[in-house]
């Protein structure tokens, strides 16, 4: 794989020095040059850079190398020669892999020390038996083996001890308990886990027998989470579409048709709602600014359930008024303490709460234009306050009742205020339907697999 343009031009003060072992440059030749990582005669670029210690000129060596058995990387050196301060430092030379790696070495004799080890930016390294990790973006790459990652980490943690022994003596003191343990382990007493976890599958672990499999080493590659797409920088396009998604689905939609009442020309809005614990329906409204005439329905957004679904529900409180219900147009209300049946189709769809319906039933039956006049009778009169009395009792919930609803089709609902736990007021029944329900449903005649069979082709 040959990389060109690797090396960049050099920033204002700082002056690219082309190594002594390598030959005079044509005249012709630009800054810019091809190189490989598999030439073996390829020597370092030196490039004269500002020392981050004392601020004095220094040397940067960069020299693009391949690993075996594993990819490019770039390795980068720099000294001073005034102050003695020096680092080293790896960057991958491709791209993010498409997956993660996670690398889990049992560390079991002195030899396993001298592994070679590729630890990215992003790269996690934890050993379980001390309950030790170092976090990603906490340290700078690095080519170095396992010992030189323990070395490092125990640098690391000697850097701020003589402060701590100042300001806070009994951290020190357990800071030096744990150098004491990680220098143990360098020594291999007892085997040890290492595990590097780098999301952007860089990291690498040497396999000394490569090509064979290692027993002491396993890899596995993983699929990234959204946070650590994040972390790396990456931008996923499965998000962005849910997003759009969402913006849909949140869009009230809007279409011109007339009122029912007066025919003048109205709009009617459509949403589509998630109704929790339950499905998505479509909530339809019409408002009429030429007679103010209002009207709402409410159609499943789903098919027809394979069961039958009744529900009963005990009113005991006021507050049960307050429950959100959706009511299909093949829903039937029964009431039997008040020995009331409502068929299914009246009052047509409707998602409201347990109050709106019940004030919606008492509406229907006591401005019903055929219960009242003149031919009304006292006593269907009487039973028909009556009514009305005990349903305004079950309105200010002094008057405690069952209340049931039955739909065939599986699309009405009633809310629980315990979801996800039961409610304890609230039975739901799932039942088969019979014949009689189906042919009602339209489901008996309604074919949906191999209709196409059995069709005279049209002259």
């Amino acid at each position: 794989m040959a990389a060109a343009g690797a090396m960049e031009p050099a920033p204002s003060g700082a002056v690219a020095t082309p190594s002594p072992a390598s030959a005079p440059a044509p005249a012709t030749s630009t800054l810019f040059r091809p190189i490989s990582a598999e030439d073996e005669e390829q020597q370092p670029t030196e490039i004269e850079s500002l020392c981050m210690n004392c601020y004095r000129n220094g040397m940067t060596r960069l020299l693009l190398t391949k690993i075996p058995f594993f990819r490019e990387i770039i390795v980068s050196s720099f000294s001073c020669e005034h102050c003695g301060w020096s680092n080293t430092d790896i960057q991958s030379a491709g791209r993010i892999q498409e997956q993660g790696v996670r690398y889990t070495l049992t560390v079991k004799a002195q030899q396993d020390m001298n592994r070679e080890v590729v630890k990215t930016d992003s790269a996690t390294t934890r050993i379980p038996e001390l309950d030790f990790e170092i976090p990603a973006f906490s340290q700078k790459g690095a080519l170095t083996t396992v010992e030189g990652l323990i070395s490092r980490a125990v640098s690391g943690l000697e850097q701020d001890q003589p402060i701590r022994r100042v300001k806070e003596e009994a951290m020190a003191g357990r800071i030096d308990e744990f150098i004491v343990k990680l220098k143990e382990l360098k020594q291999v007493s007892s085997p040890f886990t290492l595990i590097i976890d780098d999301p952007s599958g860089n990291s690498f672990v040497e396999n000394p027998y490569a090509p064979q499999k290692d027993d002491a080493l396993v890899i596995t590659h993983y699929n990234r989470t959204l946070q650590q797409e994040e972390m790396l920088g990456l931008q996923t396009e499965a998000p962005g579409e849910k997003a759009d998604e969402e913006d849909l689905r949140n869009e009230v939609l809007q279409f011109n048709t007339n009122c029912p009442e007066c025919n003048a020309p109205a709009q009617t809005n459509m949403k589509l709602v998630q109704i929790p614990h339950f499905k998505e329906v479509i909530i339809m409204a019409t408002n009429c600014e030429n007679c103010g005439h209002r009207t709402n329905e409410v159609k499943s957004g789903g098919a027809v359930e394979l069961l039958g679904t009744r529900i009963t529900f005990h009113i005991t409180d006021p507050s049960d008024m307050t429950r959100d219900l959706l009511k299909s147009e093949t829903c039937s209300i029964e009431i039997p303490e008040l020995e009331f049946e409502l068929g299914m189709a009246v009052l047509g769809g409707k998602f409201t709460t347990l109050e709106g319906l019940l004030k919606d039933i008492r509406d229907l039956v006591t401005k019903n234009p055929f219960t009242l006049g003149d031919s009304f009778s006292p006593d269907q009169a009487q039973k028909l306050q009556e009514f009305s009395q005990k349903l305004d009792q079950i309105l200010e919930g002094s008057m405690k009742v069952h209340f049931i609803m039955d739909d065939p089709a599986g699309n009405s609902y009633l809310q629980n205020v315990y979801a996800p736990e039961d409610d304890p007021e609230m039975k739901v029944e799932h039942y088969k339907r019979t014949f009689d329900q189906n042919e009602e449903l339209g489901l008996n005649d309604m074919k949906t697999e191999g209709y196409e069979t059995g069709l005279s082709p049209q002259q």
